[in-house]
């Protein structure tokens, strides 16, 4: 049998696999408590430079603060000539975001997806500790990339095993699951901040509960979908009779075929790596499409968020609405993406091109008029909808890379993801040329995405590519939609029958 005949069998999303899934799930309260953590630990609270008739070159202009808030700004004297030094912070993060994409997707899709998960978690922990502790500035600094590298590098497997741990009907909940409980760790993580005052004590409450979810993870089982993908039945049936057993199953005598396990674990397929990305011609067009929906997706969504925290009001009020405008976004998903007249490519789509339209709109709206429509309001409403579109993207990435190389893929198009994140502060400064320029940029980026969407295959309720080998067969090798496909009685049949 095949794996999801297996998992028929063994169950696809059984009481163990809740367990498991939880466990992976709510580890992205840990790391989005790390990915925004700057955001709190690095405020500049008012504060008045006394003014001295003669300051000695060698020596910084008093500085007294008005605000009482502790950070490193305030430790440090983070202001004027250094205030730039809390924005490298951010941006040290980021870079290590990037890195750990491209470094642990290949990694994981080579060595397996436990041990890169685990170690990867492991040393997270590790250097969010020392972000604590730093006793300068530069140490700190360089906690935040190792973390960033750390938080970018699991983030992608622990996506991936969610998915892999069940029954591909169960994919697009589990990883919208993902991303709305790291939408909900933003939240928390405001609240944290909000009864933590002191920046040492709040990365240290913030980094601690990732030893909680360390242990936990510490006895979940590898992917058997990588062990099959790898040439290893035997070690996946083992795994797959132990879910089982733990489901209340009886499945002594499940059996994987060998014949496409064998062909993956010859050499030529334990030599994956990005490289395939490029060679092969299926893998090339649809990773071009990707990255670039990858990169819009970032570029809209943190350029409006850029936009919305202009508001005024609590820092840490604003930091939790960051996280919970997101929220409405993954029910629209959940039930969007499972219809057959919607589907992965549509809604993704869809979803692209509202948020653009929703950026084109503000171009028409005055800037002083009512709360129900105003520019603000339709900003978040475009980053509501570029939020549902880039929880579809993950999904639907995932469906389209085969097992031996998805996170390889994933790795590819999060840093792609990566770029636009980093271009996105620099887009509201285009205002200098024209006031609706920065909207018209994510426009123009959510628009194009969502055409260019169009030309990948569907993937709803068909099987997933375990191997290369498979790209080939009409039913994966697609990257243009070529033959309408009708649902009926849960399969899929062509209109020529």
């Amino acid at each position: 049998m095949d794996l999801e005949e297996a998992f028929q069998i063994v169950g696809e999303f059984g009481p163990y696999q809740k367990r498991a899934v939880a466990v992976l799930v709510l580890t992205q309260l840990y790391m989005a408590c790390q990915s925004m953590l700057i955001v709190l630990v690095g405020s500049t609270p008012e504060y008045q430079i006394e003014q001295q008739d003669i300051v000695p070159s060698n020596q910084q202009p008093a500085v007294t603060f008005t605000e009482d808030i502790d950070s490193i700004v305030t430790e440090w004297f983070l202001v004027k000539q250094q205030a730039y030094k809390v924005s490298l912070a951010g941006s040290l993060f980021f870079a290590g975001l990037l890195v750990g994409n491209v470094v642990f997707g290949p990694l994981s899709d080579k060595i397996g997806r436990r041990p890169v998960y685990l170690t990867g978690l492991f040393f997270e922990v590790i250097f969010g500790y020392v972000t604590a502790l730093a006793p300068s500035y530069e140490v700190f600094a360089v906690s935040r990339l190792l973390v960033g590298l750390m938080n970018g590098g699991i983030g992608l497997v622990c996506f991936v095993l969610t998915q892999e741990y069940v029954g591909k009907s169960y994919w697009a909940m589990t990883g919208t699951l993902t991303s709305m409980t790291f939408a909900v760790g933003i939240a928390l993580f405001g609240a944290l901040g909000y009864f933590i005052r002191p920046w040492r004590n709040l990365a240290t409450a913030a980094n601690s509960s990732g030893v909680l979810f360390f242990l936990l993870s510490v006895t979940l089982p590898e992917s058997p979908r990588w062990l099959y993908s790898q040439g290893q039945p035997e070690q996946a049936e083992e795994v797959l009779r132990y879910m089982a057993l733990r489901n209340g199953n009886a499945a002594k005598h499940l059996t994987l075929q060998r014949v496409g396990a064998a062909k993956s674990g010859n050499h030529s397929n334990r030599g994956t790596s990005v490289l395939q990305l490029v060679i092969h011609p299926v893998l090339r067009l649809r990773t071009m499409v990707l990255m670039y929906v990858w990169y819009a997706c970032s570029l809209v969504y943190y350029g409006l968020t850029l936009g919305a925290s202009e508001t005024s009001g609590s820092r840490y009020l604003n930091v939790a609405m960051y996280g919970l405008v997101e929220l409405p976004a993954y029910p629209l998903c959940i039930y969007f993406i499972n219809k057959h007249w919607a589907g992965r490519r549509k809604s993704m789509a869809s979803f692209l091109c509202l948020a653009g339209s929703a950026c084109l709109l503000t171009m028409f709206i005055p800037e002083n008029t009512g709360t129900l429509l105003s520019v603000t309001s339709l900003a978040l409403l475009g980053k509501l909808m570029v939020s549902a579109a880039f929880n579809i993207a993950y999904v639907y990435t995932s469906e389209l890379y085969p097992t031996v190389i998805r996170n390889a893929g994933l790795g590819v198009c999060s840093m792609s993801c990566r770029v636009g994140g980093i271009l996105a502060p620099f887009v509201p400064s285009m205002r200098a040329l024209h006031s609706s320029m920065p909207f018209t940029v994510f426009c123009l980026s959510g628009l194009s995405a969502g055409c260019l969407g169009l030309l990948l295959p569907e993937t709803l309720n068909r099987p997933a590519a375990e191997t290369l080998e498979e790209l080939s067969s009409p039913t994966h090798g697609r990257v243009l939609e070529s033959k309408p496909l009708l649902y009926e009685d849960d399969k899929w049949k062509s209109n020529h029958e």
